[in-house]
Formats: C-alpha cells, structure tokens, sequence
C-alpha cells in the first residue's frame, strides 16, 4: 500500500476510506449549507466555524475541505481578495483551535492557494484541476502541498434547472465517457508533474456534478475502478448532487440516503476519500463498507 504523508498524517491508501468534511463558506451553497449564508463576515463568524469543525472532526473527519466559492451549476464567479476575505480568517481559527486538523483549501486560484498554505492548510482541492490559474501548480509545488486534480466540462450555458430539484448540468459531449475523462485527468496530471508535483501528492477526482448528465454521473460511479487504474488515489464528491435528485425526484436537503448509495457504491469501486457533507452518517457508511470489502 501506498501512504501519503502530510505533516504528521498518513493516509494509507487502500487500509480504509478517508472522509473529507465540506465547509463551505459562501452565501450560496447548492445544499443550503453555506457558512455566510445570513450575511456574517467570515472574520466574525470564529465559534461558528469552531463548532462545525469540532463537530466534523467528533464524528469522524480524516479532511477537513473549506471553499469560498460556490461551484453549483450557474453560480456567479467569485474574485481572488473576495475569496481570500472569506476562507482566509476560517483557515486561521480552525489551524489555531484544532491544530492536529489536516485542512483543504477548496480554490482553483494561485493567490488563494498561496495565503491558504502559509497559515495553516496541508493540500490543495482544484475543481478545475490546475487548468484555471497557470500559477497554481507552481504554488502547491513550492509548499510540498498534495493536489486534488477534479475532471471539470462545466459550461452556464449547459445549466438546467427544476422546480425543487435545484440546477444541474446538461453534460458535455463526450466521444467515449471514461476515456476522455481519464485522458483529461491525465493532462492536468502532466501539469502538475512539469511544475515538480511528485506522484505521490496526486489525487484524482472524476468530477461527478461537473458538465455531466445524471447518467453519466452514476455511469461514472459505476466505472471508477477505471479511474483508480490510472495509478493515483480517487476522491469522490457525490454528497447531495443534482444526479440523485434527479434520480429520486428530491430536493438537496432530503438526498441523504441517495448520497448514502453513491458512497458506498463508490467505495466498492476503488474511492479512496469521499467528500461529504453529512459527515457523522458518511462516516458510518464508510466504516460498514470498508468492513465488506477492505477484509483482510
């Protein structure tokens, strides 16, 4: 088994599943669960950011993921200094109270990156994997920071949205689904190599939600052995998407048992962390599932 060592954690790919908690720190969240969704300034809001934190790490987040941007489908582009104002004041206080706490930065901007490592995250998440910010790379590279590398075709103009089921993307088209998406990882990949990224601080992330269909997302799920077999750890980020509305007709805030599936239907497939927002439920999921299928 390979191990990813940051700081003084190791994550031993293959040993069990890692969950990530999502902190989402913006005003518009697709789940409603944004941490400025009542206005609060993120350098206002320390003991609501520490009790969402302590609260994920009790019950069992290995990550824990904060993002100052939303990347629901047709949600507005957020700046650099608006991004930094948001999660920077969050990365500070959560470093501070929880020092032992593995933090993710969830931003595909270099400058965001870069203040976000300095005062206390451990790695990088990039919905757009290192094709958004041609700094970006270089950034995680300087600070020895491990990269989350997400497929991503998002386009608005791919937007559809329903009554209670919220948005969601079209899809783009793909000549062979697995293939192209594979193809692409791989170029970020080759991004992240040219800029002195070692494998071993390489995560994959197919993407699910991003400029794809509702089929395709769960064909994805379905296939993502195909993922892990490109020779890199897999994130899967299913928790409370617009596929398991659509497929089960519900709003976000009763997709609990859809995200549930996805989980663990992905662990079986080779994911070695799942992004989740229901962190205390996932974490059970994570724990039933490695004990069927991780036995030694």
């Amino acid at each position: 088994m390979s191990t990813l060592t940051i700081g003084n954690h190791n994550l031993v790919w293959g040993e069990r599943t890692y969950v990530m908690g999502i902190m989402n720190i913006t005003p518009d969240s697709f789940s409603g669960d944004g941490l400025l969704a009542n206005g609060s300034p993120a350098n206002g809001m320390e003991e609501e950011v520490k009790i969402l934190a302590r609260r994920f790490i009790e019950e069992g987040a290995d990550i824990l993921d904060i993002g100052g941007e939303s990347t629901r489908p047709g949600s507005l582009p957020v700046d650099a200094p608006e991004e930094r104002r948001r999660v920077i004041p969050v990365v500070r206080v959560i470093a501070a109270e929880f020092p032992d706490a593995l933090i993710s930065i969830d931003t595909c901007k270099a400058a965001v990156a870069d203040e976000a490592l300095r005062v206390g995250a451990h790695m990088v998440n990039d919905v757009w994997g290192l094709r958004s910010d041609p700094d970006l790379a270089a950034v995680a590279a300087r600070h020895g920071a491990p990269v989350i590398l997400m497929h991503n075709r998002s386009k608005p103009a791919n937007v559809e949205t329903r009554e209670r089921l919220g948005n969601a993307y079209r899809g783009a088209d793909y000549e062979n689904l697995l293939e192209d998406v594979c193809h692409e990882l791989m170029d970020s990949v080759r991004i992240a190599r040219t800029a002195g990224i070692p494998d071993e601080h390489i995560i994959l992330d197919p993407g699910i939600g991003f400029g794809k269909t509702v089929g395709q997302n769960l064909e994805l799920i379905d296939r993502l052995g195909e993922i892990r077999a490109l020779g890199f750890p897999v994130l899967l980020g299913p928790s409370r998407k617009s596929f398991i509305g659509y497929t089960l007709h519900l709003p976000s805030d009763q997709r609990l048992e859809g995200t549930a599936a996805a989980v663990a239907v992905g662990i079986t497939r080779g994911a070695d962390i799942v992004r989740v927002h229901d962190v205390a439920y996932m974490t059970r999921i994570a724990r039933m599932t490695d004990a069927l299928v991780r036995r030694r």
